[in-house]
């Protein structure tokens, strides 16, 4: 039989709490940003900005653990759970100023940096997902568990890299320093949403761990307080679940469509060069576009069809043909750093393509061809380019055998036509090694 009191001891977390008093003294104490604390910030920000322009987690992860911005944050969730009105205004003036700090100097920096490029690391916090709501949650309870023991130990580092609080300033300020205000709100957005999952979580500890509510004199002037704490309370939670459900559909929807490009495109041995997910229009939208397949318009409507079948709905598939408009839009793609296939990608699977087209067998070669040419001993082919560096540059199949005798003229022909239904080429040229 379970013991649930002993289960319950273990999942006590009011044993090796710190005396509250004590713990709210902290909170309010790592509030403020002046003196030394914003130059602390200052140079966080410097170093991050370093990071994402260099593309170095570790220098990125190195700024995290300095910087103080997770002290307002904490102190706005403590002001909620224990209606203190006045700090909670403390709290917000002063993340604001944090906020406004952090920007301008990441906007100083990337300013002055030769470095423009939009690196991976960059690219990565310009919009929240799923795991950045998991992340900043789950962080900011750790967060706020760790506050509240006697002991902090190791999870407040820990908790500044996980909710990754500074990463998302760095790449606001880097937007507004190209002037690219899709990545400037994105991250910014992405910002705030850590921001108030970490308060919401915090809340949720302060109330689990019962901290005493502030007493009012004045009962109206208490009841006043209460629900306007109620209200903000509920505007910050109910908008933020819902914005968490929609990234949970969002990141369904984005892998049955991934699983459905594999199964019915990838395992089929298409290349797939460009894959664009569009949920945010009506319907949806899925563009692909292959190497070299082509597909009709009666197989276009079959893969939608499909695709219904499948689970897939409210969803267009487009199939992008090999066109002068779409290859504008793949380079402009690539520019924006928007795609989920960059330059080199297209370079790879472009060169696989060229390999395997230039590629022969010459071991089955030689096989089929003994069976026809007992006389053929060995031989070899492969492609070969005239007139290079010109505008009349012809790729040309060249083979070259060995045989125990010349081949006729009428062998030599038979061989030519073979080879060119063989490997499906229109011409071929073949030479006997002396």
């Amino acid at each position: 039989m379970f013991d649930f009191k002993e289960i319950g001891k273990f999942l006590d977390l009011n044993a090796g709490s710190e005396y509250k008093n004590t713990v709210l003294g902290e909170v309010k104490a790592n509030i403020t940003f002046r003196g030394s604390n914003l130059w602390v910030l200052a140079g966080a920000i410097v170093v991050a900005s370093v990071g994402l322009n260099v593309n170095s987690p570790a220098v990125i992860i190195g700024a995290m653990l300095i910087s103080p911005l997770m002290g307002p944050i904490i102190g706005a969730g403590f002001s909620l759970g224990t209606y203190d009105f006045s700090l909670l205004k403390k709290s917000l003036k002063n993340l604001l100023v944090a906020t406004v700090v952090s920007l301008l100097v990441s906007f100083i920096y990337f300013s002055l940096s030769p470095f423009k490029e939009t690196q991976s690391e960059l690219l990565s916090r310009t919009s929240p997902t799923i795991y950045d709501v998991i992340i900043a949650f789950f962080g900011g309870l750790v967060g706020a568990i760790a506050i509240t023991r006697q002991e902090k130990g190791n999870p407040i580092p820990g908790v500044a890299i996980a909710t990754a609080l500074m990463p998302p300033l760095c790449t606001a300020g880097y937007g507004l320093a190209i002037g690219n205000m899709s990545y400037f709100f994105g991250a910014l957005f992405l910002y705030s949403i850590n921001c108030v999952f970490i308060c919401i979580s915090t809340f949720i500890i302060v109330k689990y761990l019962k901290y005493p509510a502030l007493i009012y004199q004045n009962s109206l002037y208490a009841k006043r307080i209460k629900y306007t704490i109620y209200i903000l309370t509920f505007i910050m939670i109910v908008p933020s679940t819902y914005f968490a459900y929609q990234l949970v559909q969002e990141k369904t929807f984005m892998n049955k469509v991934n699983t459905f490009v594999k199964s019915e495109f990838e395992n089929k041995g298409y290349t797939l060069i460009f894959n664009k997910i569009y949920t945010k229009t009506n319907p949806k939208r899925v563009e692909l576009a292959f190497l070299t397949k082509k597909f009709n318009s009666k197989e276009i409507d079959s893969i939608n069809k499909l695709a219904q079948s499948l689970g897939i709905k409210n969803t267009k598939f487009i199939i992008k043909q090999d066109t002068t408009d779409f290859k504008r839009s793949i380079l402009t793609e690539i520019n924006k750093g928007q795609n989920n296939i960059n330059q080199k990608d297209v370079q790879i699977a472009s060169l696989k393509k060229i390999i395997e087209i230039n590629k022969y067998n010459n071991a089955d070669l030689l096989k089929e061809t003994k069976i026809l040419f007992p006389e053929i001993s060995n031989l070899s082919m492969a492609n070969h380019e005239f007139f290079e560096g010109t505008d009349s540059l012809k790729i040309i199949p060249i083979l070259v055998f060995k045989s125990s005798k010349p081949l006729s003229k009428e062998q030599s022909n038979k061989l030519k036509l073979w080879l060119q239904q063989r490997v499906d080429k229109k011409e071929i040229k073949i030479f006997r090694e002396n």
